[in-house]
């Protein structure tokens, strides 16, 4: 089970720390929300984890056939809902590198909706997630 401390640092700013490495995150709110926007903003944090999420879930069926996703790319933009404000949708740019089958495509594409962050997120928040190969 991971363990996270977040310590409150003043002027809507926090250091958020991996217990088991010691990784630190400095988070910050974002100017749209009277924030500095200096560094990621939690729900930054949220887009971020969904796209690494999936990248993960990826990899590991690539890994076990043989497959090489180094390289891949993931472009994210979170867009804000204001009332209530909430991250409304997030939408996933993923350009691979290589060539794929078509039986290998939608493979990937059916790994990634298996992201845990994804199955977790509240269905109202839209996930559009667009997968781009380079021999399309």
């Amino acid at each position: 089970m991971a363990k996270i401390e977040t310590i409150w640092m003043g002027d809507q700013r926090s250091e958020v720390t991996h217990t088991q490495s010691g990784t630190k995150i400095i988070t910050d709110a974002p100017t749209d929300n009277k924030g500095r926007g200096e560094y990621f903003s939690p729900t930054d944090l949220v887009a971020a984890a969904l796209g690494s999420c999936i990248m993960t879930m990826m990899d590991a069926y690539a890994v076990e056939r043989g497959l090489d996703l180094k390289g891949t790319r993931l472009v994210t933009d979170k867009i804000m809902s204001a009332d209530p404000r909430r991250i409304g949708e997030i939408k996933i740019d993923i350009y691979f590198n290589g060539d794929f089958t078509e039986k290998q495509k939608i493979s990937l594409k059916r790994v990634a909706d298996t992201c845990p962050v994804g199955k977790s997120l509240h269905p109202e928040l839209k996930q559009t997630i667009t997968f781009h190969f380079d021999n399309e």
